[in-house]
């Protein structure tokens, strides 16, 4: 099987499998990825997603020891306290709000749940509390990565929850792993080096920094995000304008912060 797949278990990795929800959309592309780990007796469930059928093909998968969340977006978060009502099993997140039957989770902590080793790596910038998950089995290693890495496309930066120069660190942060770990994303395919991806994404701001940097020296430190979205981003889609003018207005606050604007 290949992505997308819908309603159908998919191995990755010899211990990470992805079930993918029926959500496709403009901002969660083909749907949500949700991630199992483990290889038995029972999983750890990573962004459990939407309701309905798709938590009924997770609870299909078997017994599981812990839901954890990457952030609070609904579209990542929605069933999670009902799988851990009939799961039985505890949710962790960034966010103590987020999470039933245990602590939150802290950065560079270590998980040990159902076979599998994971360190949190707090990954501030698509909102403040993203965070993305080193996982570990046998030598086997994997990032996920919830929405701070994509399999397709790149990152709404959602002023102001999100904050584009904690972003910019915490890709800085995935380039500084070792090479060759596969990026399994909260949307799109797996990914085989989530350096490479994090590299690409921050020469991507770079160029769309440099772009926005010309327009506030064309329209003056005044311009608005509407105004930046006209010129930079007139080919997007324009169901996706309001995402752009979200990322726009997180970069103009970055350049403020900088002195630049």
């Amino acid at each position: 099987m290949t992505h997308p797949s819908y309603g159908l278990l998919r191995q990755v990795t010899p211990f990470a499998s992805v079930l993918l929800a029926a959500n496709p959309g403009p901002m969660t592309l083909d749907g949500t990825n949700t991630w199992l780990l483990g290889s038995g007796p029972d999983r750890v469930v990573v962004d459990p997603g939407p309701g309905d059928e798709h938590l009924e093909r997770i609870l299909a998968q078997g017994p599981v020891s812990l839901v954890l969340l990457t952030h609070h977006h609904f579209d990542h978060t929605e069933s999670a306290a009902e799988l851990a009502e009939r799961a039985g099993a505890p949710v962790r997140a960034l966010d103590p709000q987020l999470c039933t039957g245990a602590g939150p989770l802290v950065d560079g902590e270590v998980v040990e749940a159902s076979g599998v080793r994971l360190t949190v790596l707090a990954t501030p910038g698509h909102t403040r509390d993203s965070v993305c998950f080193r996982a570990e089995r046998d030598g086997q290693e994997a990032v996920l990565t919830g929405d701070t890495i994509l399999g397709r496309g790149t990152t709404v930066v959602a002023h102001p929850d999100g904050h584009l120069g904690s972003y910019l660190a915490s890709l800085r942060a995935l380039a500084a792993l070792p090479a060759g770990l596969p990026a399994l994303p909260g949307h799109g395919p797996d990914l085989p080096d989530v350096v490479e991806v994090a590299n690409g994404y921050l020469a991507h701001r770079e160029q769309r920094l440099d772009q926005i940097r010309a327009v506030v020296r064309a329209r003056g430190p005044q311009v608005t995000a509407a105004e930046v979205v006209a010129v930079v981003y007139a080919d997007v889609p324009p169901e996706v304008r309001e995402a752009a003018a979200w990322s726009v207005a997180a970069q103009l606050t970055y350049l403020a912060e900088r002195g630049e604007r």
